[in-house]
């Protein structure tokens, strides 16, 4: 394996398919900044950074090392802690800014925060933009402290751009990233650590090793390898394939491929519902984020992802792909147990084809801040009319919802997500997409029986609500009861038509972030 640090090639040799980054960065390099805090991508103190070229240019991506697969860095130029200052030890930006605005107190998580900050500062600072007090909450979400209060940290994201600049040789680097790619060698048919480029060479492989470890981001995989010790003597990694790493648009449908970091497919998502931006921004942290795939979080199947139940309620379909040829079929028919599905030995999930809205959608459900209602003031007083997606004739009604313990960077104990069009009154079109309710993400069937073709009213909406509460037998475990979770259903619902009828200010999306005020 072999990568960019520093401006020099970096070249390992007998590197096992399952060793960590941080392992390899730790216990071979000795790049010590880097530490282990929870080995899960919970707690950002082993993020680092990596870039890869992209016309012509270098995309950032703060990443978690703990649960990063080695090998999954060849090819890419990488950044540590101990990469950023200058060569006569003037400190980078990222750095200074934290030490003007006092970011660090005990110091152990400090290096993970200043990666992010790296992350960030190339990623807006070096094209100009601004880092506004909520972009860098929303950035650093995957970063905890226990010290500082995060006030500081969020200081010092702001403190960057006032910094004399830091800049990298992105032309010399994107340079020998091509060099390396140019001299990689042809797959080897019986590797330890498969990474095919071409969709053909995917199919083969799997073909002929049936028995190997798929995996994408590893954001899964990572905390069997950290926390379950398992060890895999073979790897196939999906993530260099070129035709799974594009999101294309149809007429009718978004086609992202299975290799599309999360990251880039909530943009996709996003782009064409706005509504979706902060479910996206809460899905994890911002390194989980970018190392992980939406391929891969379907594959994985488990009943507390977050994507599966929005896709279900979007009516997304799932492509699997081998060399006999392709199945198409919707995405809550592909799961049929805890962790399994219907994927054969020889496949592999290669597309996910996500329905287009109906039309533009100008008037999403309102977000803090808009329409005509406070929630001191509303009751169940209906707006002059519903928002949604689209306009003319009905209303698509699109909302997600996730309740954890922690707002930022948690995993869900119950996710609803709820799609509805109302035309006249009448609610025309439902899908309900559940999750931490069953040992699959499930359709919501029962309740979109009680709704479909009834008027959307407060009562309709209430029956419904007891429909959820009956319909699924959540487990008691540690996020939550199994009353609590069935309760929580209900009170989706509730939520649901009281934000339909304009009602603000009744969840915590109504905050936000004042501007930090220069004294």
């Amino acid at each position: 394996m072999r990568f960019i640090r520093r401006g020099e090639l970096v070249s390992l040799g007998n590197v096992t398919p399952d060793r960590t980054l941080l392992e390899l960065l730790r216990e071979d390099l000795g790049a010590t900044g880097t530490k282990e805090g929870c080995g899960e991508g919970d707690c950002g103190a082993c993020t680092v950074v990596v870039a890869e070229p992209q016309q012509g240019r270098l995309q950032y991506r703060a990443i978690n090392s703990c649960i990063r697969l080695a090998h999954s860095v060849d090819g890419l130029a990488l950044w540590t802690v101990e990469d950023l200052a200058a060569d006569d030890g003037t400190l980078h930006p990222a750095q200074e800014a934290m030490v003007q605005c006092h970011g660090s107190q005990c110091g152990f998580c400090t290096p993970g925060f200043v990666m992010s900050l790296f992350g960030m500062y190339q990623k807006h600072v070096c094209q100009g933009g601004a880092i506004t007090r909520e972009l860098a909450q929303e950035e650093l979400s995957g970063n905890l402290c226990r010290c500082t209060g995060y006030r500081p940290i969020l200081d010092a994201a702001q403190q960057m751009a006032a910094l004399p600049p830091a800049r990298v040789d992105e032309a010399a680097i994107v340079r020998q990233l091509e060099e390396i790619a140019a001299l990689r060698p042809p797959v080897p048919a019986d590797g330890a650590y498969l990474a095919p480029t071409t969709l053909p060479e995917l199919l083969a492989l799997r073909a002929n090793h049936p028995e190997a470890q798929i995996v994408a981001g590893c954001t899964d995989v990572g905390l069997w390898v950290t926390k379950m010790h398992m060890r895999f003597a073979q790897v196939l990694d999906v993530t260099r394939v070129r035709e799974l790493q594009r999101v294309e648009t149809y007429e009718n449908h978004l086609a992202i491929g299975a290799a599309v970091t999360l990251t880039d497919a909530f943009d996709a998502l996003v782009g064409e519902r706005p509504q979706l931006k902060t479910f996206a921004n809460r899905f994890a942290g911002l390194p989980v984020r970018n190392s992980g795939t939406l391929g891969g979080n379907i594959a994985n199947g488990s009943p507390i992802g977050d994507s599966m139940p929005l896709l279900i309620a979007l009516g997304a379909h799932v492509v699997l792909l081998s060399r006999r040829g392709h199945r198409d079929l919707p995405l809550e028919q592909f799961y049929t147990g805890y962790r399994k599905n219907v994927l054969e030995a020889d496949e592999v999930v290669a597309w996910v084809k996500v329905p287009r809205p109906d039309r533009p959608h100008p008037n999403p459900l309102p977000q803090a801040g808009e329409g005509e209602l406070q929630a001191g003031q509303a009751g169940l007083a209906p707006s002059p009319r519903l928002r949604g997606e689209g306009g003319g004739e009905g209303q698509q009604l699109l909302r997600a919802y996730k309740i954890s313990k922690r707002y930022d960077d948690d995993i869900s104990a119950v996710c609803l997500v709820i799609s509805a069009h109302i035309r006249d009154g009448i609610v025309e079109r439902i899908a309900i997409g559940a999750g931490g309710v069953a040992a699959t993400p499930v359709r919501a069937l029962q309740a979109e029986a009680a709704l479909r073709g009834q008027p959307w009213t407060a009562e309709a909406a209430q029956r419904a609500a007891a429909a959820l509460r009956s319909e699924f037998q959540p487990i008691t475990d540690m996020r939550a009861s199994a009353s609590y979770r069935c309760e929580v259903l209900g009170n989706l619902m509730q939520r649901f038509w009281l934000e339909s009828q304009g009602v603000q200010h009744i969840n915590l999306e109504s905050f936000r972030l004042e501007e930090a005020v220069a004294p």
